[in-house]
C-alpha cells in the first residue's frame, strides 16, 4: 500500500474548498485529514460569516482588553473548553459580512436587535463593540490575514493592533462615524 504525502491530500482538499460540507465531513475522517482540512476551511470564513455558531467560535478567541469592550454591555460570552485550533490563525480575510453575524448571534443570545422598542444608538452601540472586539481579535491573532474591510466605528484599539500587523495587504475603511477625539489620542 502506497501512502500518499500530505502535500497531496493538501492539494486535494484545496481544491474543495469552495465544497465547505464535503471538507467538513473530511474533518472526521482521522487525525491526518483533519489537521490539512482544519486550515483550508477557516482561511476564508467570509462566505459563512454571518452564521452565528462560527461568531461564538471567535468570540471564544478574545483576550481580556478586547473582552473589556463588551463589558459596559453586560455581554455574557460564550464558555466552552479550549479550542483544539487556534483557528483564527488561519484567517485570511474579513469582510462586511462580520456584522450580520454579529447580529445574528446577539439575537441568537436574547438581545432584541430587531425590535421596535429599542433605542437604535444603544444597538448600534452593541454591535459596534462586539464587531470591533472581533476585528481587534482577528488582526491580533491571525498569521495570514491579508484582506481586511472594516465597515463602521473604528476605536483606538483595531489601531493600535493595526500598527503591529505585517500581513496585510489590502486594507478597506468605511467610516459610518469618525470620532476623531478617539482617533486623534490614538495616533498621538
Amino acid at each position: 500500500m502506497i501512502k500518499l504525502p500530505n502535500e497531496c491530500f493538501s492539494e486535494i482538499f484545496y481544491n474543495l474548498r469552495a465544497d465547505f460540507k464535503s471538507l467538513f465531513s473530511c474533518l472526521f475522517v482521522n487525525r491526518q485529514w483533519c489537521r490539512i482540512v482544519v486550515p483550508i476551511l477557516w482561511s476564508e470564513p467570509t462566505e459563512y460569516i454571518n452564521n452565528k455558531k462560527l461568531i461564538e467560535m471567535y468570540l471564544l478567541a478574545l483576550n481580556p482588553e478586547e473582552q473589556t469592550l463588551l463589558i459596559p454591555f453586560k455581554i455574557i460570552l460564550p464558555n466552552h473548553s479550549k479550542l483544539l485550533f487556534e483557528y483564527t490563525s488561519y484567517t485570511k480575510s474579513v469582510g462586511f459580512d462580520l456584522t450580520s453575524g454579529v447580529i445574528k448571534w446577539l439575537n441568537g443570545e436574547g438581545y432584541k436587535i430587531n425590535s421596535d422598542d429599542i433605542d437604535e444608538r444603544n444597538v448600534d452601540k452593541l454591535i459596534s463593540a462586539v464587531r470591533c472586539s472581533l476585528i481587534t481579535m482577528f488582526i491580533r491573532t491571525s498569521k495570514k490575514l491579508k484582506y481586511l474591510t472594516i465597515h463602521g466605528n473604528i476605536n483606538k484599539i483595531i489601531f493600535k493592533n493595526l500598527y503591529t500587523n505585517t500581513t496585510l495587504l489590502d486594507l478597506s475603511l468605511n467610516f459610518d462615524h469618525f470620532n476623531s477625539e478617539e482617533i486623534k489620542s490614538s495616533w498621538f
